[in-house]
């Protein structure tokens, strides 16, 4: 049968013919602001990927007519530059109910620090530059005094993150000898990170003592040989043993060590550098306690309940510091001038006490009174009903927050949130999801957790409840956007 003449004027072969030139695309008049915004280069790559990006889509019949003529090519092109340069690394808005939480970036940096690194960074510094005597200075002077001030140690370094830290103390220290560790301490944290892999890299021959859940002062002693470098403790930061348990605090093992002439070092992980039970919160070990107690090697994260950029802090004895500065190691470990300058602007913040639980985001999100946090939650319920209805529900709900990062893992905060619930007994499952998915998708995308089929946002983290109102009416279009595209 004859095609009438004429009837592939809207077929694909037509439609590609009459796809415009790259060229052509972009000298079209509605792409000058383009040009003029972003130059030459960069719209003439993108109008190159998106015009075969629409051939592509043409030949397997995804595209409609309309898409493919050169006002809607404009606009696709303009859409198409605002993503390739939309940053991919965003703030988000915290409401999970984890305080530091490791795949939303850890601990959030103080105005007054980010004031510092702007700074610091928009300009030359003395990263390495004594300014007193005008020759070469050496970078961890920017911080090790702070770190001896605040810790007690009488000397201190910096590396990139606490496992460097704790890799750099144990190849510098034990490297081609033995460190002995508890069996109980043996501990793996996120991304693979074991104890035993890490002293294995270092050149250290690790030596079990004790069992899982109890090791006594004898099992250090029994193991010590001529081939002992040092001692190593581990805080079990991100997991608890209970029940029929025992081991050995630093205080006892001091005495061991320097009686044998060893190292006793200790990895805190999380590192508070206050106590954490004046601030109304559960214990943790500091690296003053760890000092005062006889440790020769304290390493702990910037990040966590320091509340600080990326780093490991190793600080100790002037004589094993000495050591690990001078190990070849540390010049591929050292950090940079930007979380240089946070830690540093951080730590400034720890010698004003009074200040710090109003100027520490982290330290203020974790001891925020639960009624206050139930406060705002009351206050924003009605507007979130009133965007997300009919299909979904809000209430005010008691929530419990945790700390994160390893941190205290059993224990809980009382906090306060609303819980977002589907209408209807079917579909909880895809409703919920497109919630969340709607929720991730704002320009400040948000970021709940679901339990219990329902959507939950903690408020412990939100300081001000209008970054979160402002955007309802997106949330509320983008669910009318899934309702209409299914």
């Amino acid at each position: 049968m004859d095609t009438p003449e004429g009837s592939m004027v809207h077929g694909p072969k037509a439609m590609l013919q009459q796809l415009p030139s790259v060229d052509r695309l972009i000298r079209d008049p509605a792409n000058a602001a383009l040009l003029r915004a972003h130059g030459a280069t960069f719209v003439t790559q993108a109008a190159r990927a998106l015009l075969q990006h629409t051939r592509e889509a043409l030949c397997a019949g995804e595209v409609p007519p309309p898409a493919t003529d050169e006002a809607a090519l404009s606009a696709a092109l303009a859409a198409r530059c605002q993503a390739r340069l939309a940053p991919r690394l965003k703030t988000v808005l915290n409401l999970t109910g984890t305080v530091i939480h490791t795949n939303l970036g850890r601990a959030v940096l103080a105005p007054e620090v980010m004031l510092h690194v702007q700074a610091t960074m928009t300009g030359s510094n003395n990263l390495e530059f004594d300014l007193a005597s005008g020759r070469r200075g050496d970078r961890d002077s920017v911080v090790e005094d702070l770190l001896c001030e605040i810790t007690g140690a009488q000397a201190a370094t910096v590396v990139n993150n606490n496992a460097a830290a704790v890799l750099l103390t144990l190849a510098a220290l034990a490297q081609g000898r033995e460190a002995i560790v508890s069996r109980g301490e043996q501990v793996e944290i996120g991304g693979a990170f074991r104890m035993p892999d890490v002293m294995a890299s270092a050149g250290a021959k690790m030596v079990e003592v004790g069992t899982t859940n109890r090791t006594h002062l004898t099992d250090y002693a029994r193991a010590i040989g001529p081939e002992t470098a040092l001692l190593m403790k581990v805080h079990t930061s991100n997991y608890a043993l209970q029940g029929f348990t025992a081991s050995v605090s630093e205080a006892e093992l001091a005495p061991l060590a320097h009686a044998h002439g060893l190292i006793l070092a200790t990895d805190l992980g999380s590192g508070s550098l206050v106590n954490m039970v004046d601030y109304g919160l559960p214990p943790e070990p500091t690296p003053q306690a760890m000092l005062a107690a006889g440790c020769d090697v304290v390493t702990f994260s910037g990040d966590k309940l320091l509340g600080g950029p990326q780093a490991g802090l190793i600080v100790g004895t002037r004589e094993a510091i000495t050591r690990i500065r001078q190990f070849p190691m540390k010049r591929a470990l050292r950090v940079s001038k930007l979380p240089l300058a946070a830690l540093e602007a951080t730590l400034r913040l720890y010698l004003q006490p009074e200040r710090l639980r109003r100027d520490l985001p982290t330290l203020r999100w974790l001891t925020r009174e639960s009624a206050d946090i139930r406060a705002m939650a009351e206050a924003l319920c009605a507007d979130f009903q009133e965007a997300l209805a009919p299909h979904y529900t809000a209430t005010v709900v008691a929530l419990q927050s945790q700390i994160g990062s390893g941190s205290l893992p059993i224990d809980r905060l009382p906090s306060a949130g609303l819980a977002l619930k589907p209408q209807g007994k079917q579909g909880q499952g895809r409703a919920l999801a497109a919630l969340a998915q709607a929720l991730r998708a704002l320009p400040q995308p948000v970021i709940g957790r679901v339990e219990d089929d329902r959507l939950l946002l903690d408020l412990r983290c939100l300081d001000d409840p209008a970054a979160l109102r402002a955007q309802l009416p997106a949330v509320r279009a983008a669910l009318l956007a899934q309702e209409r595209a299914r």
